[in-house]
């Protein structure tokens, strides 16, 4: 549990009524309706100058509950399977992250422009954070918690960001490396304890004033940046705008995710990837739907049943690893207390899983893919017909198209390229293929090979390594390492030496990594590069499967 007792912390801090403060054009009727963001984000209106979704959207959804042209219902509806629960109306979220604003800009001391790493685990500071940020002008930078030490400083060096909001999870790991970080001046710490050299959440938080004017920020004006896997170094960093966040997603969240503000969404993404920020922010704020969290640190299939039978949830959005996992039960048991829609996306999901889920519990799966630079690119949207094993159509504002040759740059001419290979056929419905490069996409998670294989040269017992996506009936695909072993580790314990390869490569980098499969080989393929190499070796092993 975290620092609050939520149950208590949710009526005692709003002993004072909620502040008025809305930034220029926002007094209701002044300000854009859902119907003209949908439009511009048809490209049938101009974009605005300026833009802001904690303004433009909360602030607005808040007014309406005050005046009573919509009811008080959560906006965010957290738990955590222990009992504690948090229910937040926007009037609630609006109040809480002007507090939260205040905080971000007077004790630590941050500016318009500065960029804020979060990484924090499915709790509603991770929410107050993000709007907050939004609210003052900063760029916040999600990601998960099971970042190392490594990769935490290699975000916070590229970035140059000024503060990190951490938890427990990584507070050690963040010590340990932050001075060398010299543009790192503030340390937010969201846990009940204090440590050296770290401000603490909930301190500041108490003591934050209430009235806060939100920044009148422009719609192109920088609010957020995701790391993104590649084939080779490092992730890159991925800027999205004001608007491209915050009136992007408005006709995703009407036409895929097919929601109304009565509607209860619960997305499975951890917060470190924008699939989060698509279907546990934006797109549902912007109909005016609450989002559902649970913690669950672990995913378990029975808690993940239980919680659909517990709570009114009517849409459902996970990886088809989920699906997958839960076909395996005999889901016939349980009676799911309100679902009707349900999505997923992040990786391709195969045809048997979505006929066995329809055939088990009467629901389609509407698959949808989309990309850290772009968001949703393709889907299969409500009313249309779902041709299994397809991806859907493009959808608006893309004019998506088959290219299957790979380009050096993904600008080309008025066409972004995806660096993902798929096929049209004659109705317009998009089937994935594969990566045109070497990233593997395992439950969800892009991991970029060249990560793996640096992690695994750090270790003497490696000469040289090949990092390929391998099939698996669960995940789609998962990581496997070719390895070639040093002269003194040829007579090790195979099984021994691949445990100690994969304990070190978890440390060496996020765990989720790691290689579930290694095979020690005498040599790899001789090439001239590394992907050539990566190539051959795919090819065998999606061959043998």
């Amino acid at each position: 549990m975290n620092f609050f007792h939520y149950q208590i912390f949710r009526f005692s801090w709003f002993t004072k009524p909620a502040g008025r403060h809305f930034h220029r054009n926002h007094q209701l009727g002044a300000h854009l309706a859902l119907a003209d963001l949908e439009a511009i984000n048809r490209c049938e209106m101009s974009l605005p100058k300026n833009f802001n979704f904690a303004g433009d959207v909360i602030d607005q959804w808040s007014l309406k509950e005050k005046i009573g042209e919509r009811p008080a219902n959560p906006a965010l509806w957290w738990v955590n399977g222990q009992g504690d629960e948090v229910k937040w109306s926007f009037r609630d979220l609006s109040t809480l992250s002007r507090k939260a604003a205040n905080m971000l800009t007077k004790p630590c001391n941050l500016q318009r422009g500065d960029r804020v790493a979060v990484i924090l685990p499915r709790i509603p500071e991770w929410w107050l954070i993000n709007v907050a940020c939004m609210r003052t002008g900063l760029v916040f930078m999600p990601g998960t918690t099971q970042l190392t030490a490594k990769d935490i400083l290699y975000r916070l060096k590229v970035s140059k960001a000024k503060c990190i909001v951490a938890s427990e999870e990584v507070a050690q790991a963040v010590e340990s490396i932050a001075s060398e970080c010299p543009n790192l001046k503030t340390k937010l710490l969201v846990s009940p304890q204090s440590h050296h050299g770290w401000l603490n959440f909930q301190d500041l938080f108490q003591s934050a004033s209430e009235e806060h004017s939100c920044v009148e920020t422009g719609s192109q004006e920088p609010m957020a940046i995701y790391f993104t896997s590649g084939t080779t170094g490092s992730p890159k960093m991925a800027q999205h705008s004001q608007s491209s966040l915050g009136i992007g997603y408005a006709l995703c969240g009407r036409y895929w995710l097919d929601l109304k503000s009565s509607d209860i969404m619960w997305n499975m993404s951890d917060t470190g990837w924008i699939k989060a920020a698509i279907g546990s922010v934006f797109s549902s704020w912007l109909r005016g739907a609450c989002v559902f969290v649970h913690q669950m640190v672990q995913f378990d299939t029975n808690t993940f049943l239980d919680t659909l039978t517990t709570y009114p949830i009517t849409t459902l959005c996970c990886a088809p690893t989920v699906y997958r996992m839960l076909v395996q039960k005999d889901l016939k048991r349980y009676k799911f207390k309100k679902l009707q829609h349900c999505l997923t996306g992040g990786e391709p999901l195969n045809p048997e899983v979505l006929e066995q889920w329809k055939m088990q519990t009467g629901l389609e799966l509407y698959e949808g893919y989309g990309q850290t630079e772009v968001g949703i690119i393709c889907a299969n949207q409500k009313g249309q017909e779902i041709k299994p094993g397809s991806m859907g159509k493009g959808v608006l504002p893309y004019d998506v198209q088959d290219n299957p040759e790979k380009t050096a740059a993904t600008m080309r001419g008025d066409f972004y390229v995806t660096g993902d290979r798929g096929v049209m056929d004659s109705d317009g419905y998009f089937w994935f293929v594969g990566r045109a490069d070497d990233v593997i996409i395992s439950s969800g998670y892009r991991i970029g090979p060249f990560e793996v294989e640096s992690a695994l040269i750090e270790h003497p017992a490696v000469v040289e390594s090949a990092v390929v996506s391998s099939p698996d009936p669960i995940r789609g695909e998962v990581v496997k390492a070719f390895i070639v072993l040093s002269a003194p580790f040829k007579s090790s314990n195979p099984e021994q030496l691949i445990l100690e390869l994969q304990d070190h490569v978890k440390k060496s980098t996020a765990p989720y990594k790691y290689p579930r499969k290694v095979e020690f080989v005498k040599e790899l393929p001789k090439t001239i590069t590394g992907k050539i190499k990566r190539n051959v070796l795919r090819e065998q092993e999606w061959g043998r499967a």
